[in-house]
């Protein structure tokens, strides 16, 4: 198949990428930069967002595209920033959608990114796909958006996959700052220990993703997590011991919040998500448990 994605120079659009390509996929991938990539035989860097660039004229037909795109949830949330996470993730998927629209050949199905912030935060109660009601926070409002936008793809008569990522596990993006008081022998819970963390393994995210562009029975909402979410306690439990490190310091919440302003939400609140849409229809997961996708990550 052809695919397009956006985003995928980043953490998961890189691994997704690459699963693409063992599969026997052609990968083309959407970026502002497309002078700094090199193209393979398997991958081509397509220009886009920038004056200039006209991605259609370069596309063959294309069979599935993906959304990944969006500024990064890290760093302190100033209105500047907020604005930037909102827009940059309007911005890539109404442009996708505008450009699926202008194909002549309309491609089998749309996958776009989401979170698992859409349900809000709780600490009873749990969430699947068949969870309608959403949040009523800053990121359940911004995924709330960001969905609905995509949802446009659907009157274009195309199968539409959201994807709701939970925190995704390797070497790049929430785990090498999640290990850091770890291995300087400082790590512990943080706040009450009882907020929820939905994970995931990057490679069974992407994994994931291939699954549900192939998949034709999966539509709408996808929890992109893996089935056995933890307590924060419990997974700084299992960091320390897969780092060989002591768990015993916590990091009272007044600190986290001092420190990283409304951002400390993401650390201090949590929601318990499984991935009922995965499992119903036969995903296996590569790292079903905690202890070794930390393993592996690590």
């Amino acid at each position: 198949m052809n695919i397009v994605i956006s985003g995928g120079t980043g953490f998961v659009g890189k691994q997704l990428a690459e699963t693409l390509i063992e599969e026997g996929h052609h990968v083309y991938i959407l970026t502002r930069s497309p002078e700094k990539k090199l193209d393979t035989k398997q991958v081509t860097y397509i220009g886009w967002l920038k004056k200039g660039f006209d991605p259609l004229s370069e596309l063959p037909e294309i069979d599935a595209v993906v959304n990944l795109a969006g500024t990064s949830l890290f760093g302190k949330w100033t209105k500047e920033k907020k604005e930037d996470i909102r827009s940059s993730r309007m911005e890539a998927t109404e442009t996708l959608v505008d450009m699926i629209g202008k194909m002549s050949k309309k491609p089998k199905v749309f996958v776009s990114g989401s979170a698992v912030g859409y349900y809000g935060t709780s600490e009873q109660d749990a969430f699947t796909e068949d969870t309608t009601k959403r949040g009523q926070d800053f990121l359940a409002d911004v995924t709330y958006e960001w969905e609905e936008t995509a949802k446009q793809a659907k009157r274009l008569g195309i199968r539409t996959v959201l994807a709701r990522f939970g925190i995704v596990l390797g070497d790049k993006g929430a785990l090498p700052l999640m290990q850091l008081p770890f291995r300087y022998f400082a790590g512990g819970k943080i706040g009450s220990g009882e907020q929820w963390l939905s994970w995931i393994h990057v490679q069974d995210a992407a994994g994931l993703i291939a699954y549900a562009i192939e998949q034709d029975s999966i539509k709408g909402p996808l929890n992109v997590t893996a089935p056995s979410p933890r307590r924060n306690k419990d997974f700084s439990k299992t960091l320390a011991k897969t780092l060989h490190r002591p768990y015993w310091t916590a990091a009272p919440a007044p600190v986290i919040q001092k420190a990283l302003g409304e951002m400390s939400t993401l650390v201090l609140e949590g929601q318990c998500v499984y991935p009922k849409k995965a499992l119903d229809s036969g995903y296996q997961f590569r790292f079903p448990a905690l202890s070794e996708a930390l393993e592996q990550a690590l």
